[in-house]
C-alpha cells in the first residue's frame, strides 16, 4: 500500500473486537475513500465498486478475506471516531496536496439525506469533493 495513505491513516485506532477481525482496517477505508471519490453513494455501492476492481486493489492492499460486505464497511464506519478520521483524512488531503502543482483544492463534505438508519443506530453516508481548479478535475 502507499506509504503515504499508510502514514496517515496507521495511528486510526481499530475499536473492533480483534475475534472479528475479518479485514483490515487500512483495506476497508481505501476501497471506500476509492470508492466514494468514483461516485458510489452507499455502503452497496462502495462494496460493489470493490468486488469490481478486486484484482486491482490486491496488486497493493493485503485483502486477507477478500472485499468486506457492505455490512462490515457500514459497522466499521459506524464506529469508527469521525473526529479521528478526519484527522486522518486531512493529513492525507495535506500530504496529496504537496505533490499537485497548485496551492488550491476545494473541498466540500455532505452528509446523505435519508442515509441514516436510526432503528439499526447507523449514522448517515457522508460524501468528500475535491475540486481541483488549476486542473478543472471534480472528484468525488
Amino acid at each position: 500500500m502507499d506509504s503515504i495513505f499508510v502514514e496517515c491513516f496507521k495511528e486510526l485506532k481499530d475499536p473492533r473486537v480483534d475475534r472479528t477481525k475479518k479485514h483490515l482496517l487500512l483495506d476497508i477505508i481505501a476501497i471506500a475513500i476509492c470508492a466514494v471519490i468514483c461516485g458510489a453513494e452507499g455502503w452497496e455501492e462502495i462494496e460493489d465498486f470493490g468486488k469490481a476492481r478486486q484484482d486491482w486493489f490486491s496488486n497493493f492492499l493485503e485483502l486477507p478475506n477478500g472485499i468486506p460486505s457492505h455490512d462490515t464497511f457500514s459497522r466499521v464506519f459506524g464506529v469508527l471516531k469521525p473526529l479521528k478520521f478526519q484527522e486522518s483524512c486531512m493529513k492525507w488531503f495535506r500530504k496529496v496536496q504537496a505533490l499537485l502543482p497548485e496551492t488550491v483544492i476545494a473541498i466540500d463534505g455532505k452528509t446523505l439525506r435519508g442515509s441514516a438508519r436510526k432503528n439499526k443506530e447507523l449514522k448517515g453516508l457522508h460524501i468528500v469533493n475535491a475540486w481541483s481548479c488549476a486542473n478543472g478535475i471534480k472528484k468525488r
